[in-house]
């Protein structure tokens, strides 16, 4: 078969990495790169090797033109929905970044235009192309650890002013009246979320029976950039995810399962497994990963199953849509944080408490935390968010 044409729309930031990518699969006779949309187009320096390739800030005037087969939108989060649908009701297929929308009703937008047109749609949790997941998901099912207790993920991110002045939607959950929802949970450290349900089994939206938020930031944003959530599922295990971009020095994320024989920690961005079990010493375990936009191709050529399809991100957008309907993010007090050498801010201690979350399955409010029992704004439970999205599809 021939090499699918691709058109990829935001080629910048995170997208100069989808960028690479289309390179390398084109290499290999997979893709071939046809249209790059965005709001500045790149430069000759930056398409090098790529011929001939169109450009334009139209999206629907680039599918058009180009006959393109396979978007990869790698855009702002508001932006995700219509674009999806734009290139859905083309008939061409989609690699949609995380998170796939800015509300769980988008979301569901996604998945009907997507259906509805028969064409398939990969969402961009790349940590769930790992193949330590369903090996993870093996060892637990053959009851080597005896029974799955909790999990837990934590994440440190050392992030600069200039990471919130990168583009006009950083850092804000609404921006001219549209959602954003560009949080420390829901955007940069998405992944742990994504991985800690994906290793429980838990991610369709039905998964989900109640969510607790405690939201805080240190920056002058308007988002969450020290945060944690604890998630109960439908079959009620506990899942609780503490991350933050004021960490005191950045460290690789991890989702670490507990058991009644032991546990197994995965750093999810190395593919890396460390098993522990009593009576044995720590196993070290590297696994390879599938690509997600090479999946989508084989999905499209040979029908080998989408790794990430719309409805595997379901439990994800019921806790981004408790998130978005929270109330918002609490200012952290002077006194909770200070500034690095290098003029970051850095919340002291903070390290240690997103360990210790994972550890425990505690919200930093039940870890000592001064400023989140002084400040904690509560929790909202996914029993309210269902009744709210109930109406919305009605209407």
């Amino acid at each position: 078969m021939s090499a699918l044409k691709v058109v990829l729309a935001g080629a910048r930031g995170h997208g100069a990495w989808h960028l690479r990518n289309v390179r390398r699969l084109a290499e290999r006779g997979l893709v071939e790169l046809v249209g790059v949309c965005d709001t500045m187009p790149l430069t000759s320096g930056e398409l090098e090797g790529f011929d001939g390739v169109r450009q334009d800030t139209d999206l629907a005037a680039l599918l058009d033109a180009t006959g393109a087969q396979l978007a990869i939108l790698c855009t702002p989060i508001p932006t995700h929905a219509e674009l999806a649908l734009t290139a859905a009701r083309r008939g061409v297929h989609l690699l949609l970044e995380k998170p796939p929308a800015a509300s769980f009703a988008d979301f569901r937008r996604i998945q009907d235009g997507v259906r509805e047109a028969g064409v398939a749609c990969q969402i961009g949790f790349q940590s769930l192309g790992s193949r330590a997941v369903p090996a993870i998901r093996a060892l637990l099912a053959a009851g080597e650890l005896g029974e799955v207790t909790g999990i837990g993920a934590a994440g440190n991110w050392c992030r600069d002013e200039a990471y919130w002045q990168r583009a006009r939607w950083a850092g804000r959950r609404r921006l001219d009246g549209v959602d954003v929802i560009d949080g420390v949970l829901t955007n940069p450290l998405a992944h742990a979320l994504a991985t800690a349900l994906a290793l429980d089994g838990s991610t369709l939206a039905e998964d989900v029976a109640g969510v607790e938020t405690e939201l805080f930031h240190a920056y002058g944003i308007e988002a969450d950039d020290t945060s944690c959530l604890r998630l109960t599922t439908a079959r009620g295990r506990r899942i609780t995810v503490a991350a933050t971009l004021c960490a005191e020095r950045t460290a690789e994320p991890y989702v670490m399962v507990h058991c009644t024989r032991g546990r197994v920690t995965l750093y999810y961005r190395e593919d890396l497994v460390l098993l522990q079990r009593p009576g044995c010493g720590p196993e070290e375990i590297h696994y390879g990963r599938t690509d997600l936009l090479e999946n989508l191709v084989e999905h499209l050529t040979d029908g080998t199953e989408l790794l990430v399809p719309p409805e595997r991100a379901g439990a994800f957008m019921r806790a981004l849509e408790v998130i978005r309907l929270a109330p918002a993010p609490t200012q952290l007090p002077a006194s909770a944080w200070r500034f690095a050498p290098d003029g970051r801010r850095v919340v002291p201690g903070i390290d240690a408490l997103t360990a210790e979350s994972a550890e425990r399955l505690a919200l930093y409010s039940e870890l000592g935390a001064d400023w989140a029992r002084s400040s904690s704004p509560g929790a909202l439970r996914t029993e309210a968010v269902r009744a709210e999205q109930t109406e919305v599809e009605a209407r």
